[in-house]
């Protein structure tokens, strides 16, 4: 079992920055392929970013290309995402979630953390 905890959320104005952060548990995570998702009311999770292991290869959706970085810290356990010049339409619920390959799709991903709001005035 691998429990994720989102946090680094908020309200911001569009064409700010914010660094969401997942804390895992366990003593694998480096094992674990990371990845991001989003989920807007009444929608399907959409895939954002992905990060491997040990190794660290990034993935990233073509739609957040150039706005959104993925990063990992094996030591502390803890990946993030970093999203810059955030628009309005970025509004949602983040999640991170923990996968034993490398990939987008939703159903590769075992563990969920709880979701963090992510909120852009225009």
């Amino acid at each position: 079992q691998v429990q994720l905890v989102e946090s680094g959320g908020g309200l911001v104005q569009a064409g700010g920055s914010l660094r969401l952060s997942c804390a895992a548990s366990g003593r694998t995570f480096g094992s674990y392929s990371m990845g991001w998702f989003r989920q807007a009311p009444g929608k399907d999770h959409e895939f954002l970013a992905a990060i491997s292991g040990r190794t660290g290869d990034t993935y990233y959706a073509n739609s957040v290309k150039g706005r959104f970085t993925i990063s990992r810290d094996n030591n502390r356990n803890t990946v993030y995402l970093q999203i810059d010049s955030l628009k309005p339409e970025d509004t949602s619920v983040y999640y991170c979630a923990a996968s034993p390959t490398f990939g987008k799709a939703v159903i590769l991903y075992d563990y969920w953390g709880q979701g963090t709001q992510v909120t852009v005035s225009s």
